[in-house]
């Protein structure tokens, strides 16, 4: 029998990506675009029957770290777990290309020390078959995924590569070296980048504790790569500052979008322990601002806090630094709790000093237990400062340090704590609420592929529709409909993949299919499964019938289909004519 389209959905509650209500409606699909809206009568070769289920559009995820992991594996978990349909990776200004072969172990170090991703899955896993960015990208081009990708070329690499050790010690670049960046920025553009990625934060450190190599770049630099962008015509700009001098910061964003002629978005957090905590708002009312008068600015933020997981299996605990746990950290994992069990060893480490390593910018929020929780299974992210390990040992008559301990043996020494760096002003998640919700705010931070034993945010998708949407006790919830929009049609946008993020004809059929009422996100787990047995946080999710990447789907019920529909995006994409 003759078959008039490839895949029709039939029968879901369609939440477009506009902000609109959910309608009930079909969906027809063929060659990998949506062809028609509406009930349809036409004859499909599969049918996904959505009755009583939300049909979205797919989930564009801007901020990501998947550089590395796109060379060696196809499906890009977590992300892919969580209904994203399309990565924006290369951002913060790290990455793999341009890159020299001289060079390769000082990329890999920064790597390491700023996203959390091993050495040794670096030095395994890269195939390194390219040196020039467009060598890279025609490398990717050549592989195949469970979703689309894009990417940044990433200032770090280009300083390196045009500069050498000068530009890893962050010397000022000359005229010569200016002309060669800009050069290089607007070839990969050319070639399919999305833009450029820099960073300009303290915390972002090579793994043997240097600033990465943009980190003190001057205006004038970052203005030069800017023209690069006026020069193509096309791409965005991301970056990710202290905001240490806030005048001087917004002033420069400003002047990189009127010389580009390009969107920028940066990165944003309510400031905890820091400087921000007063100025976040500031920040978003004049992103929004500045979008009104012409010149595109968001501020990217995430929808819960921005926190570090501890544990036995992970890169932190509270007793990392403890001179009898680092003897045991050798052992295998069982035989390690086995001796953390005694209570000899116990009182030892529970004496021993433990000072943060220096060379871990993060190492210090391993004993702030006036913000650390135990995360639980499902986890939850929102709770009380009176559920901290801290106000928990206070109640019991012990230490945090004795709680943190004990907590941790649990579940077969899995049991992992959470501390909350950012967005957790007041103990809730109110701030990050009021972030989502301002004009100014792009979604994104997600960090998928990144701090491999820190953090596990690429699964925020889910948790939005799970806790903003559905489950929060807290204070508000969200409309369906906007968290969706927030998910797809603005993140596409933010970046110029106009093509996504709609449920329209004529649209990329990237869709999901789920039940919200049995959507759950699992707590986080090690998985290793990266090259060299590398280890990984994972974090699993209930709930998703179905997850489409142009027309075919790649899961199912939760489960990969084994489909490998996704490609490498080559720069922004247009908007399909009606």
């Amino acid at each position: 029998m003759a078959h008039d389209i490839d895949l029709l959905i039939s029968g879901g509650k369609v939440v477009d990506g506009t902000g609109a209500e959910p309608v009930e409606a079909d969906i027809a699909i063929t060659g990998g675009r949506i062809v028609a809206v509406g009930k349809q009568r036409q004859r499909a070769r599969e049918v996904i029957d959505a009755k009583g289920k939300i049909v979205t559009p797919g989930f564009v995820d801007i901020h990501t770290h998947y550089d590395g992991q796109v060379t060696w594996e196809n499906r890009l978990v977590p992300s892919s777990s969580h209904g994203v349909t399309t990565v924006v990776m290369g951002n913060c200004g790290v990455g793999f290309a341009p890159c020299r072969p001289d060079q390769r172990e000082m990329l890999i170090r920064l790597m390491e020390g700023v996203e959390d991703i091993p050495h040794p899955v670096l030095v395994d896993g890269l195939p390194w078959t390219w040196e020039t960015y467009p060598r890279y990208l025609d490398f990717l081009s050549r592989r195949q995924y469970d979703m689309d990708i894009c990417a940044y070329v990433p200032h770090g690499p280009v300083r390196v590569y045009v500069m050498g050790q000068r530009g890893a010690d962050r010397e000022p670049a000359t005229d010569a070296d200016l002309s060669r960046m800009t050069q290089i920025v607007r070839e990969a553009v050319q070639a399919g980048a999305m833009g450029f990625s820099t960073s300009r934060t303290f915390f972002h450190r090579s793994s043997d504790g240097k600033s990465t190599p943009s980190f003190e770049a001057a205006d004038k630099e970052l203005l030069a790569l800017a023209g690069a962008l006026k020069d193509s015509g096309k791409g965005a700009m991301q970056m990710i500052t202290d905001f240490d001098d806030p005048e001087r910061t917004l002033a420069l964003l400003r002047q990189l979008v009127a010389t580009s002629g390009r969107p920028l978005s940066v990165s944003l957090l309510e400031g905890t322990y820091g400087p921000m905590t007063l100025r976040w708002r500031d920040v978003l009312d004049w992103a929004a601002n500045a979008t009104d008068a012409g010149l595109p600015i968001k501020a990217q933020v995430l929808s819960r806090a921005i926190g570090v997981m501890l544990g036995h299996e992970l890169t932190l605990n509270p007793f990392y630094t403890c001179e009898t746990y680092i003897k045991l950290a050798e052992l295998p994992f069982e035989k390690r709790i086995q001796e953390l069990r005694r209570l000899e060893v116990r009182a030892r480490i529970l004496a021993e000093a433990a000072d943060p390593d220096p060379k871990i910018v993060l190492g210090r929020l391993a004993r702030e237990f006036n913000h650390m929780f135990l995360l639980g299974e499902p986890p939850d992210y929102e709770q009380p400062l009176e559920q901290s390990i801290a106000a928990r040992a206070r109640r019991q008559g012990v230490s945090p340090e004795e709680l943190a301990y004990d907590l941790m043996l649990e579940r077969d020494g899995r049991n992992n704590l959470y501390v909350t760096l950012c967005n957790y002003e007041y103990g809730s998640l109110n701030s990050s609420l009021d972030m989502m919700r301002h004009p100014g705010a792009v979604l994104g931070l997600g960090d998928g592929g990144a701090h491999c034993g820190t953090i596990c945010d690429g699964s925020y998708p889910t948790f939005m529709l799970t806790y903003w949407v559905r489950d929060r006790t807290r204070g508000e919830r969200l409309p369906l409909p906007d968290v969706v929009k927030w998910l797809s049609h603005d993140t596409a946008r933010a970046v110029g993949l106009g093509d996504r993020g709609l449920i329209r004809p004529g649209y990329k059929a990237d869709l999901n299919v789920l039940d919200l009422d049995q959507l759950q996100l699992h707590a986080p787990e090690v998985a290793h499964d990266l090259p060299s047995g590398g280890r990984r946080l994972v974090q699993r999710a209930d709930g998703y019938a179905a997850t489409i990447v142009n027309g075919a789907v790649v899961y199912r019920d939760g489960a990969p289909t084994g489909a490998l529909s996704g490609r490498l995006v080559r720069g922004p994409q247009a908007t399909p004519v009606s």
